[in-house]
């Protein structure tokens, strides 16, 4: 069986395909450091040739909305078409919990355009929807100015990345569910309050100031706009776990003057 995993120089990518080489699976990394462009098609259908199991992991290269939106429906397309023509016979993709209600963001648009061309497309399909990552929320945290952070109060159920990498992992090595799936972290939290406690941990002077009408990716969040349902897979790894080994790991990047507040 070959596995090709698209976007397999990214953060969830790099995982997958070490979690999949450790037990000895035959794994192709496509990206465009590997030679492989979803967009241009350079590469993709000798990436393809032979491949049983597609993982698309793929990143736009901007949240901006309608980048992000010419991005996936384009690489999408692309992807599948040459999916179809290698006989691939397992299509998995990676979204977001929310991808279908918060659609006032144009990037939750286009990630709901990725997951309906994979609908349409005639292949047998998985669709994982997760979670925030752990590593998403403290990066946004230390990406601003000095100025406080001003942040939704939303309830969300957070994960680490390597659990979602855990589960993709699962996914390509089962059938096909032609349908969506959803997975979480163990616990639920409140925006603001795990901003903090990233602020508290790196020993950063600045305050949080919960906001209800801060954007989240351009949309307006309520209480439960970034919770799963009751039917999602829950991780094993917790918020405070992650924290301390991330503490005891190599430090993390300095804050930028990028941009402000939470999201884009």
């Amino acid at each position: 069986m070959k596995i090709v995993v698209v976007g397999g120089s990214g953060r969830i990518g790099e995982k997958l395909v070490y979690n999949l080489r450790q037990d000895d699976y035959r794994v192709l990394e496509a990206s465009p450091s590997f030679g492989v462009n979803t967009i241009t098609r350079e590469g993709l259908d000798r990436a393809l040739d032979g491949a049983t199991v597609v993982v698309d992991v793929t990143q736009s290269p901007t949240l901006d909305g309608p980048a992000a939106l010419a991005f996936f429906e384009s690489s999408g397309r692309n992807l599948l078409a040459a999916g179809k023509a290698a006989g691939v016979r397992h299509h998995i993709a990676l979204s977001i919990v929310g991808a279908d209600r918060l659609q006032a963001s144009g990037y939750f648009q286009a990630k709901k355009i990725q997951e309906d061309l994979i609908k349409a497309s005639g292949l047998p399909f998985s669709i994982l929807r997760s979670t925030q990552f752990f590593e998403f929320i403290s990066g946004v945290v230390q990406d601003g100015t000095d100025r406080d952070i001003v942040i939704s109060p939303a309830r969300v159920q957070p994960i680490a990345a390597e659990d979602v990498a855990e589960t993709l992992a699962d996914l390509a090595l089962g059938s096909p569910i032609n349908g969506a799936v959803e997975v979480a972290g163990p616990e639920r939290f409140r925006l603001d309050a795990l901003a903090a406690e990233v602020l508290t941990a790196l020993e950063d002077p600045r305050q949080v100031q919960p906001d209800s009408a801060a954007p989240y990716f351009g949309a307006r969040l309520d209480e439960t706009s970034l919770l799963p349902g009751a039917t999602a897979r829950i991780a094993p790894t917790r918020f405070h776990d992650w924290l301390s080994a991330s503490l005891q790991a190599p430090p993390i990047a300095p804050r930028t003057a990028r941009g402000q507040g939470y999201a884009p």
